[in-house]
């Protein structure tokens, strides 16, 4: 079936990992790339399927209604993948106006433009698809409290219930209560009920997913384990927030993916997914293993650079713990992680100590001047 999809933030982290995949594995598909290059924005994310005839790139803000609907009309689109979005915590705590415009704003002109593009048609909203990746961090926080006798480390599987005997007895449904402490995740709250509404009101078909950290190649190297590994390979230190107890549920960036194709594919209209690796990690914990896998890899001492860490102020607003319970997308759509962590960090380190020009180019900036002299400022 030919189908047009435009992927928001296609040239990202999350985004270009669900370009790659769509574009592979869909060569019947037009994929379209929509992307501002913001600095977290890199199309030497996407080299490998630049060339494919059933790819096209897009630089685009979506808060530019008219633009965007303007594309809808020409591009004939059937189904949007909205993951463009300001996603880091620090940055929203200096600056929640840009979060809110980019993630409430931005989502609120994809909609308009969507709705009445596909109002215009005959068959209106029949084979249509408007697909909203948000965060677990809208859910608030989970208390710790692990039980009694359950000691680390946690060996969790997707394919048991073994997951809920980790550092606290309640998970993020997608039946939970919003709750959002940081101006990051109170936009894309915000961003998932507007998402919600054009289906009450309008009869949009709509789908919502609240995934927990993603973790791979490709990842802006702002983020904490490519900043760490970049870190140790140059011997710099590695600040830890606060005692480094905070816990986060990891996935890794193609099980996304996978989870991302198969709800756009076969999830069901208006219904919410959690997507999680049921795979929590302390922060410290994380670290650690990061440090071990870098240090062995560079031929170092195992554990030759932990006096790297370096303990500083905690984080405005740090929740304690995250935890998604994804049993109801491997219940309805038969969906599960396929690798275990310590396999993904193997996998992620050994990209980015085999991809030193790619994380060079964009510590250095130099991709950022590329496009200022390509697209004229960005």
């Amino acid at each position: 079936m030919k189908r047009s999809i435009v992927i928001t933030g296609g040239a990202g982290f999350i985004g270009s990992h669900v370009v790659r995949l769509f574009v592979n594995k869909y060569p019947e598909y037009n994929i379209i790339n929509l992307d501002k290059l913001t600095y977290a924005g890199n199309l030497a994310n996407l080299k490998d399927v630049e060339q494919c005839p059933n790819y096209k790139f897009v630089r685009m803000d979506i808060c530019d209604f008219e633009a965007f609907y303007q594309l809808m009309q020409q591009e004939k689109v059937d189904g949007i993948i909205h993951l463009a979005a300001e996603s880091h915590v620090d940055r929203s705590i200096k600056d929640p106006f840009t979060f809110a415009r980019t993630n409430v704003m931005g989502t609120l002109s994809l909609l308009q433009a969507a709705k009445l593009y596909w109002e215009s048609l005959p068959e209106k909203y029949e084979g249509k698809r408007f697909y909203h990746i948000s965060t677990d961090e809208v859910y608030g926080a989970l208390e710790m409290d692990r039980p009694e006798g359950v000691e680390p480390p946690f060996t969790t599987t997707a394919s048991s219930s073994e997951h809920h005997l980790a550092y606290g007895s309640e998970f993020f449904l997608e039946t939970t209560k919003y709750n959002p402490h940081s101006p990051y995740s109170a936009s894309k709250a915000s961003s998932d009920h507007f998402v919600r509404a054009y289906h009450d009101t309008y009869g949009m078909p709509t789908v919502v997913t609240n995934c927990s950290n993603n973790y791979g190649p490709y990842q802006f190297p702002e983020k904490l384990i490519p900043l760490f590994i970049n870190n140790i390979r140059h011997r710099r230190p590695l600040p830890v927030y606060g005692k480094g107890e905070n816990v986060r549920d990891w996935l890794y960036v193609e099980d996304h993916a996978r989870a991302i194709d198969l709800i756009f594919h076969k999830g069901t209209v208006a219904e919410t997914y959690n997507i999680g690796g049921f795979n929590e990690w302390k922060n410290i914990d994380i670290i650690h293993t990061v440090i071990r896998t870098v240090d062995r890899l560079l031929g170092r001492a195992e554990g030759e650079d932990l006096d790297l860490i370096t303990y500083v102020t905690d984080r405005l607003g740090h929740d304690a713990r995250y935890a998604i319970d994804s049993s109801k997308l491997q219940r309805e759509l038969g969906w599960e992680p396929s690798l275990q962590f310590e396999e993904g960090i193997e996998r992620t380190v050994r990209w980015y100590l085999d991809n030193e020009e790619w994380l060079a180019n964009i510590t250095s900036g130099e991709y950022e001047k590329y496009y200022e002299s390509m697209y004229g400022g960005r």
